[in-house]
């Protein structure tokens, strides 16, 4: 017998499945996205494949991992120009395998090294999906575009005092500046709200499915191209991303070109995601030194908080 992967209970999933018409008889499974995300997992009834996401192990908070927000976006989007797994079934009954759950397409791809055409294509498809008008796929009420910004500078200050263990010199600096001056938003958009090469699934060159969307929302797009620029600056940050990056001024005015959007106040953004990026690796540090994270690579994280911090201060004056 197959042994069950962490976090799900084969035999009660093949019972819901096969009551639900999408597999027959025992299931395998491989856990194949683990740790502090949503658990995703590859599971096959030997004739059929599809990629089941629960939230992680031991989660408190049911508004981090909504299973069913996940699953409602990459819906509403599977018939647009946003490469999407398909969707085929949520389960809301923590009953079945301990926390809700959804059923999607199992989509060949990888991230390999970026290359100046992948990254073109990369703004391509982020563009597509800030043309959208929410309303036009049914989410009209996904989230609340108005003051955007400002609780996203508010919110980073918060998980900012949360996690504090060290004097980070310029990051008071850096989000006063931020609060002070907030840019007005253009026409609100669907917002990924990590989007990079390592959410993507890549085959034969192309962006085959955008995946990862538990921080998906309304809000203010540029927040979303900032932070890709960013994370190709920073490719440590984002897995797969090492490779030929062309430079963020040229992506950007690809993404103007492609979205219409005013690019004059960037230089904020890109400020906001230095901000962004700077506390979650000082959370990560912090955890470091009390011996609450597993894996290797986390020794290293709290060096590059303070080169991040700077960098968003060269964006904000």
């Amino acid at each position: 017998m197959t042994p069950d992967p962490p976090g799900l209970d084969l035999t009660r999933l093949a019972e819901h499945l096969q009551r639900e018409g999408l597999t027959e008889g025992p299931l395998t499974a491989e856990l194949i996205v683990g740790g502090k995300s949503n658990l995703t997992y590859v599971v096959r009834d030997g004739t059929r494949t599809y990629v089941v996401r629960r939230p992680p192990l031991g989660h408190v908070l049911a508004t981090a991992h909504d299973m069913g927000r996940e699953h409602r976006v990459m819906s509403a989007l599977q018939d647009t120009g946003v490469p999407v797994p398909r969707t085929y079934h949520l389960c809301r009954d923590s009953e079945v395998v301990g926390a809700p759950f959804y059923v999607m397409e199992h989509v060949e791809g990888g991230q390999p090294p970026l290359t100046p055409d992948l990254a073109h294509e990369l703004v391509d498809v982020l563009a597509a999906l800030h043309s959208i008008i929410p309303e036009s796929v049914g989410l009209g009420d996904f989230g609340r575009p108005d003051g955007f910004l400002e609780r996203q500078v508010a919110r980073w200050k918060r998980q900012l005092d949360a996690s504090r263990s060290r004097e980070v010199p310029g990051i008071d600096d850096l989000y006063e500046r931020l609060a002070r001056d907030v840019p007005a938003s253009g026409p609100p958009a669907i917002v990924h709200g990590d989007f990079k090469l390592g959410n993507t699934l890549i085959a034969g060159g192309e962006v085959r499915a955008v995946l990862d969307w538990e921080m998906s929302t309304l809000g203010d797009p540029l927040t979303d191209l900032a932070l890709f620029l960013l994370y190709g600056e920073v490719s440590s940050l984002d897995r797969g991303a090492a490779g030929e990056v062309p430079p963020g001024s040229e992506l950007a005015a690809h993404y103007g070109e492609a979205s219409g959007r005013d690019l004059s106040r960037l230089g904020w953004y890109v400020g906001l995601a230095c901000f962004k990026l700077a506390v979650i690796a000082e959370g990560i540090h912090f955890r470091y030194t009390k011996g609450l994270t597993v894996g290797e690579g986390f020794a290293e994280v709290g060096d590059q908080v303070a080169p991040i911090v700077a960098r968003g201060l060269m964006e904000v004056w």
